[in-house]
């Protein structure tokens, strides 16, 4: 099933995708949902970030290519960093290329959502709260990156964090296909096969040091082949069994408000 979080006239809703069309749902997949009769064409909805995080956990390492392209040893246990909500771009938003940055990449990444409260999970129960996967853009300003030595003021700008295009309820991301696509030229090929660490230790792990809250967003990892953006570009991120993320990069423009404040889309 995929979960679809819109707008539709003048409201918010969750709905599940069928075909091209979304049926409207009352209430939130965190808890009891309720079908409502009408269904409404995917051209006429407004694409949302399809969660509600609190946060946004990410991992540094986690593709055995990516850091054999870095020259990295394998990490002995994840290596996790923050986003802000602040950061979060629904599919379709533009990303803001800010003019503190002088490059600025993509990295096509799995993430999942979580859909109860989660502390100390085993790794054998961590399917039990996870509602589902969407791709996710970990955009980063890499010369800020290195400049600072650490990495939250290049994860955390406004729309470095694009989510979408909906949630896939029915997936075994064991083993799935991931690329991006920068102009529609491949830049990053691989599978989350090539995971250092698979998705349970990852839930566990986190859970471990964190709550994990419904809605939360966790994010799994970048390939081999990160590269930079230039305003104008176009970014795909398209994961195997989900679908496309799909985003456009523009300049920074501080005469110009974001829409809703900030991204295009409040959670």
């Amino acid at each position: 099933m995929r979960l679809v979080r819109c707008t539709y006239g003048a409201r918010r809703y969750w709905g599940v995708l069928e075909a091209a069309r979304v049926r409207l749902l009352e209430g939130d997949p965190y808890g009891k949902l309720a079908f409502l009769r009408k269904t409404v064409s995917l051209r006429d909805v407004a694409l949302s970030v399809p969660a509600t995080p609190t946060k946004i956990v990410l991992v540094g390492l986690n593709y055995k290519d990516h850091a054999k392209e870095l020259g990295m040893r394998t990490p002995r246990e994840p290596v996790i960093f923050l986003k802000p909500v602040t950061s979060l771009a629904a599919c379709g938003c533009d990303i803001v290329y800010p003019k503190a940055a002088s490059r600025l990449d993509y990295e096509a990444e799995l993430a999942l959502v979580i859909k109860k409260t989660a502390r100390h999970v085993r790794p054998k129960e961590t399917g039990n709260y996870i509602l589902g996967y969407t791709c996710l853009n970990d955009v980063t300003a890499r010369d800020l990156q290195k400049k600072d030595g650490q990495w939250t003021r290049a994860k955390s700008f406004d729309t470095f964090c694009p989510v979408g295009p909906w949630v896939e309820t029915a997936l075994d991301a064991s083993s799935v296909a991931i690329a991006s696509y920068v102009n529609g030229a491949v830049r990053q090929r691989s599978s989350t096969s090539e995971f250092i660490f698979t998705i349970p230790r990852l839930v566990s792990f986190i859970s471990g040091i964190m709550t994990l809250l419904p809605g939360d967003i966790i994010s799994t990892g970048t390939p081999a082949g990160v590269g930079p953006l230039r305003p104008g570009d176009i970014v795909e991120v398209k994961i195997e069994g989900i679908g496309c993320l799909e985003n456009r990069v523009v300049a920074e423009n501080p005469k110009k408000e974001l829409q809703d404040g900030f991204g295009c889309d409040k959670i």
